[in-house]
């Protein structure tokens, strides 16, 4: 025990030393919040202990060089007067006002060589805070009415709605910003008319068709894109989806049969063992030993396989609804096999192993008809045609 705890100590010791010099490093690579975070980190675990000290030192001297510059870039931000620089100025007033409040539940921090209270030039924050709050916000807005004036593609709006959404994180409520968060999305939104055809010679069950044209099964959860298997007043297109099924191909009833022998040496019952003449084998108190009796059993077994599969081949092609010119296309194909066995067996059944044995409690059924076989196959369908759609990056 006493050498379990003299490891811990020097574990102990090098991780501490390890923090320290990790936060050293960070400092002087002008890292400093990786260094006020790890200090901070390690003092408030044992804000008390020795190695603490070092750590104190480090916070003491990352926090003066973070903050003096924040506040020189801030001033120059501000003496430059763009209004692009707003954002940066926010931010870097979250930054020190963060540091101050992960810094302040620590305080006072002492250090005893020379004994003194650690410095920390604690400054309120919140009119500067506020005040460039309104600027920034004031601004994107300005900012995203002013393009939306001149937008045309689908990017830029889908760039002025991210910045109508900062609008709406920085000021909720601020002005008509749900509504314009509202209209842009509209007019940034790709709106996809699909349409599925059936190019072969077989059925599709109206089910079948009526699922993979319910896109609200599939869980594409795409903002930016809205699928319509039925198109809807008032809404000009952008693609065309045509899936189009060329080929249905339904293989025969099939039933293949094969025929095996089993054989197997099996334990039955027990016996006295006996010597090359005859005699019983007796143990050291004189009583005949006894040992597992084993016999050659054979069994012959007739197995039977129904199989019955269905493919289907078809294409996905995208258009542009403006010029119908083909933009891109994919090949869609899926395939589903019914299978089952069943088995008899005339002999002893001990001789078959046990997933043998298992098919012979089966008994033959009915084929899947055509329609079922086909519907069967609608799952994987619809999973191959959600890939290519996320895959297709209109």
């Amino acid at each position: 025990m006493k050498h379990l705890y003299s490891l811990l100590f020097v574990i102990a010791c090098l991780t501490s030393c390890s923090s320290v010099k990790k936060s050293t490093t960070s400092l002087l690579n002008g890292n400093y919040d990786d260094a006020i975070y790890t200090s901070i980190d390690k003092l408030r675990k044992n804000p008390s202990k020795k190695k603490g000290q070092s750590h104190i030192l480090l916070l003491e001297e990352a926090f003066a060089k973070a903050t003096t510059r924040d506040l020189q870039r801030i001033k120059f931000l501000a003496k430059e007067g763009n209004p692009n620089g707003l954002d940066e100025i926010y931010r870097l007033y979250q930054d020190l006002n963060k540091r101050q409040q992960s810094i302040k539940p620590l305080l006072p921090l002492r250090l005893t060589d020379p004994s003194r209270e650690a410095v920390f030039d604690i400054k309120n924050y919140d009119d500067e805070l506020i005040s460039y709050k309104e600027q920034l916000t004031e601004h994107l807005y300005a900012e995203a009415t002013t393009n939306l004036e001149v937008a045309k593609s689908k990017k830029e709006y889908r760039d002025i709605y991210r910045n109508l959404e900062r609008v709406q994180s920085l000021s909720p409520n601020y002005k008509e910003v749900a509504a314009l968060l509202e209209n842009t999305h509209l007019k940034g939104t790709d709106f996809i008319e699909v349409a599925l055809y059936n190019d072969s010679n077989v059925i599709i069950p109206r089910t079948l068709q009526d699922d993979l044209l319910d896109f609200s099964t599939y869980g594409l959860n795409d903002f930016w894109k809205v699928y319509h298997s039925t198109p809807q007043e008032g809404i000009n297109y952008d693609y065309v989806m045509d899936v189009s099924l060329r080929e249905i191909n339904i293989s025969p009833e099939r039933i293949n049969e094969r025929e095996l022998i089993k054989e197997k040496s099996i334990k039955d019952g027990t016996e006295y063992l006996k010597d090359k003449e005859g005699e019983y084998v007796l143990d050291e108190d004189g009583e005949k030993i006894e040992v597992d009796k084993f016999i050659d059993v054979t069994c012959q077994y007739f197995e039977s396989l129904q199989s019955k599969a269905v493919n289907i081949i078809g294409q996905v092609r995208y258009n542009s609804k403006k010029t119908g010119q083909l933009i891109k296309a994919f090949p869609l194909a899926s395939e589903f096999v019914f299978e089952h066995y069943y088995a008899t067996y005339d002999g002893d059944r001990r001789a078959l192993d046990d997933d043998l044995l298992g098919y012979t409690r089966n008994r033959a059924i009915p084929f899947p008809t055509n329609e079922q076989m086909v519907y069967d196959v609608g799952e994987d369908l619809k999973q191959r045609l959600k890939t290519i759609i996320l895959n297709s990056k209109l």
